[in-house]
């Protein structure tokens, strides 16, 4: 039971990181390949800092990985299934969007 609480609340913070917005532009911007500060500012709509603070704590999580190629920074997910993730999610949500729209719980 204790094992199976604990994924739980894993699986609680791993949706509740995903469920920023500025998190969720960037996981979905990295779905399309690797890309620098400066191409995921421009992809976002992001501010540099903000992008930056938001890529650290990606990283953090282990979610996004980078490597540095001679003077710039390049930023991946660290797993596909994340852009697999992503896919589905948009899927149900599209199939789902009018009660989804309409639920005030979680507002």
């Amino acid at each position: 039971m204790r094992a199976k609480a604990n994924s739980t609340s894993l699986n609680c913070k791993f949706f509740r990181g995903l469920g920023d917005s500025s998190r969720l532009s960037i996981l979905e911007a990295l779905c399309y390949g690797q890309m620098t500060v400066s191409e995921l500012v421009e992809k976002t709509g992001l501010n540099q800092p903000n992008l930056s603070n938001h890529l650290s704590c990606l990283r953090e999580c282990g979610l996004v990985v980078s490597n540095s190629q001679g003077r710039f920074v390049w930023y991946r997910l660290k797993d596909e299934r994340i852009a697999n993730l992503l896919q589905l999610a948009s899927e149900i949500t599209i199939e789902t969007a009018e009660g989804i729209d309409e639920c005030t719980r979680y507002d």
